[in-house]
């Protein structure tokens, strides 16, 4: 019998790409889709491209379900979780930002969902914190030099697509501002960097200075990252430290080819490319930030924590053209 699932906040980027996707699961059903800004309209009207795929109608009604998903603004999944009590056995998926570094909420304690450091503890889990995408791009990037504990300095630069800001419409999401133009912003004070660091200083035992900029692209979806830092390694050292680190996992690729956005956008991978000049290696990523980065992550973490293969409904095309 498949499994009901039930997304708050169904109605932005990352809930209707999990509409995408979970409406071709074969392991789930759609039960009811969350959403107090439009409530009563069926989501095919949002989203043309869903017509025949979902012809669900928008509620702010919520029933009980196996597996929910909280597609919620940051700081809001607490509030919602508090005016809204959950079944402890139903499987609660947050893609936002309030349990990612303390995971403590009553008598649910959220894991930290990056699926190629904390497996087996996601394997079972009722409660998942999925990580934020440019956090999932960037700790894929340095996980493995962290590991061996060579990490101290970090430069990284990012660029992200405008889906990374949300629907709400900004002045940096206009049409007419975003093409043809690039710009900083938080720089070196975004909100994932606390996220990053908790994980890599965990695996790395000791103290990590990550110096982040950020860029807005003039693109709709995927992140590129570049991490610069300093190590005695030979390039096929690091290479071959990397393949080991990610030998078995399904969506993350090690590539000594150069790499490009492409390859990932529309999928749930990343691709990971190492250059080295002297004692300076860059380590280049690459994923689509609102799967791999939000709802794709947040399938695998689904298909992890209820013991299905994990890359169920997930096996995707990239944009090639």
């Amino acid at each position: 019998m498949k499994k009901t699932v039930g997304i708050v906040g169904a109605n932005g980027y990352t809930g209707s790409e999990l509409i995408r996707l979970l409406a071709f699961h074969p392991q789930v059903t759609l039960s009811f889709l969350y959403s107090r800004s439009n409530s009563g309209t069926k989501i095919s009207d949002l989203y043309p491209d869903l017509t025949t795929v979902c012809e669900m109608v928008l509620t702010n009604q919520t029933e009980e379900v196996d597996i929910l998903f909280l597609c919620l603004p940051h700081k809001e999944s607490q509030n919602w979780l508090t005016q809204n009590p959950v079944d402890k056995d139903t499987l609660v998926i947050d893609l936002g930002n309030d349990f990612r570094l303390d995971g403590n909420f009553g008598n649910r304690n959220f894991i930290y969902g990056l699926p190629e450091i904390n497996k087996k503890q996601l394997s079972g889990s009722k409660s998942i914190a999925n990580p934020g995408c440019f956090a999932t791009a960037i700790q894929l990037a340095l996980l493995p030099l962290s590991e061996k504990g060579l990490l101290n300095e970090v430069f990284t630069t990012g660029i992200t697509g405008s889906t990374g800001a949300g629907q709400s419409l900004q002045s940096t999401t206009h049409f007419t501002w975003r093409n043809d133009n690039v710009s900083a912003y938080k720089t070196l004070t975004h909100q994932h960097v606390d996220e990053i660091l908790q994980q890599l200083i965990s695996f790395n035992n000791k103290e990590v200075n990550l110096n982040f900029v950020p860029w807005r692209g003039d693109f709709a979806r995927g992140i590129f990252t570049s991490s610069t830092v300093k190590t005695d390694l030979e390039l096929k050292e690091i290479e071959q430290l990397y393949q080991d680190f990610y030998a078995g996992e399904p969506f993350v690729t090690v590539s000594e080819r150069a790499i490009d956005l492409k390859q990932v956008v529309n999928t749930n991978r990343c691709v990971i490319q190492i250059e080295k000049n002297g004692n300076v290696a860059v380590i280049h990523s690459a994923i689509d930030n609102l799967l791999k980065g939000a709802s794709g992550q947040a399938v695998q973490n689904m298909n992890i924590a209820m013991g299905w293969e994990e890359n169920t409904g997930l096996n995707l095309k990239p944009i090639a053209f």
